[in-house]
């Protein structure tokens, strides 16, 4: 049946696609892999018993692709169809057991299940090796071993199976299971589930086994974040102290090198924790999500308290909130030190512009100045150069007056003497006029440009 089921969603894509394409329309390259997405992963069916036995793998694109590769050899080792290459999930059936493998963003499980001696549960701990055999590229994150029974094999005492200071018993699937977990890892190294069915079908029993192993599963993943935790507390313990000394420092800064070195810590201090951030944002936003999809499984199974057990939304809250409380105070953590060491980089920022400021302003005060100076001593230049050109043209006049006189061309009452007396005021307005206009001339660009 689970094999009808995959085919099935395989066909309705596939049917998808021709009733597109028949249309006569251009259909988008990923329409069919969207419509397909909803129903890759479908829910099996269980015939109780069922014992299944649940691994998740960690493993990165490297991994992945040789995982996929070793389960294609898996399949052909035992005579079945292998999954195809682009397939995320895929259903084997290997007589006995069955194989549900599915590969996800950063992890790849693998759900084996049979019907062989499942009556009493967890009577079987250990298949691997004996009655199955198999290896994943990556590292084993999650392992489940889940016994799915009647209820009329009921399990008087629960003690027995499970550490009953951790045990979380709830009904659920609308009254129609028990379940039973403690979320602990036996001696093998499971983590036992047990579901009793007073009224399972084989499609609900199915899907509350899948959402089981999934709340297992994501609950393991959501609390890797926690390693991240301690591996940045001390990093942010020592950032936030320095940031407080750098703070502090800026009061007393006496000069601009001053201010320069405590800019090069903060950047020293940004940087750091910029690389931190790198390393732990992917980690906590997956520990968030992954959390989400806990909390959404456990609101799907619809859990009801039974007897005076603890129920699993009770237990997490208890135990897997305060670590994923922990995780995000310590990125909020990250975040406000991120926003502080922007402040502070800013307020050095404006006292370091504030004294190349007032530098610029003491060096055009200084400018301003020299410029006066030279302008008075232009002046002066100018001053003595219109005295000396008048000298050398009163000159040139007096040498002109000379040989007019002795060419007897200027009256006897007339001499070079008066003649040059004459001619030094005239001579001395023409050359200031002169000056002045070339001086004038000079300076039109630059009115021009203000302008």
């Amino acid at each position: 049946m689970s094999d009808q089921l995959a085919k099935e969603g395989s066909a309705a894509k596939d049917n998808g696609a021709v009733a597109t394409s028949s249309l006569g329309l251009s259909e988008h390259p990923q329409r069919s892999f969207i419509l397909g997405e909803l129903h890759a992963r479908p829910f099996l069916s269980l015939k109780l018993p069922r014992r299944i036995y649940h691994f998740a793998f960690m493993t990165d694109s490297d991994q992945a692709a040789a995982d996929r590769l070793a389960v294609m050899a898996l399949a052909e080792q035992r005579g079945a169809a292998p999954p195809a290459p682009d397939a995320r999930f895929h259903h084997f059936d290997f007589g006995p057991w069955d194989l549900r493998w599915e590969q996800h963003t950063e992890f790849t499980t693998y759900t084996w299940s049979t019907s062989r001696d499942a009556e009493e549960p967890f009577a079987k701990p250990n298949p691997i090796g004996g009655e199955i055999s198999f290896r994943s590229p990556g590292d084993l994150i999650a392992a489940v071993h889940l016994c799915c029974i009647s209820r009329s094999s009921l399990i008087r005492d629960l003690g027995e199976l499970f550490h009953p200071q951790s045990l979380c018993v709830i009904e659920a699937a609308k009254d129609s299971a028990r379940v039973a977990t403690d979320f602990q890892v036996d001696p093998v190294g499971f983590t036992r589930i047990l579901i009793e069915s007073t009224g399972l079908t084989e499609t609900r029993a199915g899907r509350l086994s899948q959402r089981m192993l999934e709340i297992e599963t994501y609950r393991t993943l959501a609390l890797l974040g926690l390693p991240a935790v301690r591996s940045v507390r001390g990093g942010l313990d020592k950032m936030e102290t320095e940031l407080a000394g750098v703070t502090g420092e800026i009061a007393l800064v006496e000069d601009n090198q001053q201010s320069q070195d405590l800019l090069r810590r903060l950047g020293s201090i940004a940087a750091e924790l910029e690389a931190q951030t790198a390393r732990t944002a992917y980690r906590f936003s997956a520990t968030r999500a992954y959390y989400d999809i806990v909390k959404s499984r456990l609101d799907v199974i619809r859990e009801k308290p039974t007897g005076n057990y603890a129920t699993i939304s009770a237990f997490f809250n208890r135990r897997l909130a305060p670590a994923i409380h922990t995780c995000n105070v310590t990125e909020e953590r990250q975040r406000r030190l991120s926003e502080q060491l922007a402040r502070t980089t800013e307020l050095l920022s404006t006292g370091i512009q504030s004294d190349l400021e007032k530098q610029n302003r003491d060096l055009l005060q200084s400018m301003n100045r020299r410029a006066r100076m030279q302008l008075r001593l232009q002046q002066t230049v100018e001053g003595l150069s219109v005295a000396a050109i008048s000298y050398y043209v009163v000159g040139l006049v007096g040498y002109l007056a000379k040989g007019l006189n002795d060419a007897s061309v200027l009256p006897d009452k007339i001499g070079p003497g008066l003649v040059m007396g004459a001619a030094v005021p005239l001579v001395i307005l023409i050359v200031w006029l002169s000056m002045r206009e070339i001086r004038r001339r000079v300076h039109r660009p630059e009115d021009d440009e203000k302008t």
